[in-house]
């Protein structure tokens, strides 16, 4: 019942641009803080940005400048556009909703999308 599905990653040239989408569906998407991350081979999962419920964006120093956070509640979707990409922002990249509540945290994940930056 619970889905995050992202889309729109795939390969792009240094200094390029993509949007990445995340479809919410089986939950309440207003009542939750939306973010992004990154991982990977071998590393541990890295946060990239965040919207919270009252709208303030927040983003990782290393993204900072060159992408942006944004949701539209009308129609259940995260979005990520990355501009200026590099080759190290090559990683899967995963959607996240999350709330925190007294006694418990509701916390999910969608399946990823491949973001692979190279000339």
């Amino acid at each position: 019942q619970v889905q995050l599905v992202e889309s729109g990653g795939g390969l792009v040239q240094p200094g390029g641009s993509l949007r990445l989408s995340c479809a919410a569906s089986g939950f309440t998407f207003s009542s939750y803080s939306m973010s992004w991350y990154r991982q990977t081979p071998g590393k541990e999962r890295e946060w990239v940005a965040a919207i919270i419920l009252g709208g303030r964006p927040n983003y990782a120093d290393s993204v900072k400048g060159r992408f942006t956070i944004s949701r539209d509640s009308a129609k259940n979707t995260v979005y990520l556009q990355m501009n200026s990409l590099k080759p190290e922002d090559t990683a899967v990249y995963y959607c996240n909703a999350r709330r925190n509540l007294v006694g418990v945290l509701l916390d999910y994940w969608g399946q990823g999308t491949q973001v692979t930056v190279s000339s």
